[in-house]
């Protein structure tokens, strides 16, 4: 009797628009290149631990189905922050986890996710190698913060990207559209806790109907609170509406965060990330004390990562090619590798899908280059406009029922193996 093949995919770390569209990659090619069962994760590799999981054609029947789950946000198979120990730290968890691999006949296990992800990828891949086990494990690059290394962007940059600079025109546009003799001072804080991908998109809403934002703050450069107020002050002079954009990890040079001047917060995540927010909120108080303008802070949230309405094509696009990416990958023998987007051409926008080894990539962080910032550090150059443009290109238009999208969506498993199903109107 042939062995099955069988193919295990969960979902990791902070959601996109496009996260789904990876997931419907991976199912679709795994079932094109005859593996046998594509088991889902309930809660990635947290809740695999637990032995959550599910058959994911007992969930996607059509293509229908298909097309609803890339037109679906956040994390079909629900996420998680959970950090693997090292493997001499505790090989109990390791051994679990094979012998759950082991009892569903996996042979390849596919992760989407970030940094974090593709660390246990790493991990999951060195055990098998030091223990003999045949399993192949591969990596899908996700995340808005677009800072996976080796890869040109990561799917959910462009679609965050695209909503980022949507949002920050029509900011704009209410901005001035209340600044009558009087001034006021208008700050959005976006997510990015170590690289300014997100918050330089900003910059994207400086177009031919629209001045963009006046001032851009990226957490690569350390932030000067007296250049600061030297900034606003000259511009106040000159302009009744200010709009500053700012990422939620800026830090003083002593290492500070800004947002915890203001509350001081120090909890931090399974991976010993501190938790952001208030930024922002922090700076508007500040130049409402100094400057005696009224202030407003805009903090855009988890609308940057959960925006599938104003899903780039390009995104949706791309992020469904990694999924299949990876499938291919692991049928063809590789293991302990990511799945990378190469970026071909500008004009015509091409790129296709390399792949590379995964130590190279996990916890390594790709940041803005300083050249594609101005000298004062405070706006982003033509050159990364340049790079971001193209994808943002397209639009995937949701699937409406009512006036309202349809996503595809599934309750809760009761126990391993076993879920109710439902389409959300």
């Amino acid at each position: 009797m042939a062995k099955k093949r069988n193919i295990i995919v969960g979902q990791s770390g902070g959601p996109t628009a496009v996260i789904n569209s990876s997931l419907a990659g991976v199912y679709k090619n795994a079932i094109e290149r005859g593996f046998d069962k594509v088991y889902g994760m309930i809660h990635g590799i947290q809740g695999l631990l637990d032995e959550q999981y599910i058959d994911l054609s007992t969930q996607i029947h059509t293509a229908l189905d298909i097309e609803l789950l890339k037109r679906t946000p956040s994390a079909f198979l629900g996420s998680c922050r959970f950090k693997l120990p090292e493997i001499h730290e505790d090989k109990a968890i390791y051994e679990k986890i094979f012998e759950i691999l082991a009892k569903l006949d996996i042979d390849a296990f596919i992760y989407i996710g970030g940094n974090d992800s593709m660390d246990t990828i790493k991990k999951l891949s060195d055990y098998a190698i030091l223990t003999g086990h045949n399993q192949k494990f591969l990596g899908v690059p996700k995340t808005i913060d677009n800072d996976l290394a080796l890869t040109d962007h990561t799917p959910g940059f462009g679609s965050a990207a695209k909503y980022i600079g949507a949002a920050t025109k029509e900011v704009i546009r209410d901005a001035q559209g209340l600044a009558y003799k009087k001034k006021q001072i208008t700050i959005m804080e976006i997510m990015g806790r170590n690289a300014g991908w997100l918050t330089g998109a900003t910059a994207l809403a400086k177009t031919e109907d629209c001045d963009g934002p006046d001032l851009i703050y990226l957490p690569e450069v350390p932030f000067d609170l007296d250049a600061f107020m030297k900034k606003v002050q000259d511009l106040l002079e000159r302009k009744d509406s200010i709009v500053i954009a700012v990422s939620e990890g800026i830090k003083l040079a002593d290492g500070r965060y800004v947002c915890e001047l203001g509350n001081g917060a120090d909890s931090v995540d399974a991976f010993g990330h501190k938790q952001m927010g208030g930024t922002a909120s922090y700076l508007a108080n500040y130049l409402s004390a100094e400057v005696g303008c009224k202030t407003r802070a805009v903090e855009l949230s988890t609308l940057q990562r959960s925006a599938s309405h104003m899903a780039s094509r390009v995104d949706i696009d791309e992020a469904f090619m990694v999924g299949g990416a990876a499938v291919k990958a692991a049928d063809e023998g590789d293991t302990g590798k990511m799945v990378v987007i190469d970026r071909l051409s500008d004009d015509p926008y091409m790129a296709t899908t390399g792949i590379y080894d995964v130590h190279r990539i996990a916890n390594e962080e790709k940041l803005v280059p300083r050249s594609w910032m101005n000298k004062d550090a405070t706006y982003v150059t033509k050159d990364f406009v340049d790079y971001i443009n193209p994808l943002i290109q397209g639009d995937y238009q949701p699937i409406m029922v009512n006036g309202l999208p349809r996503h595809l969506v599934m309750t809760m498993p009761g126990a391993a193996g076993r879920t109710r199903r439902k389409k959300e109107m």
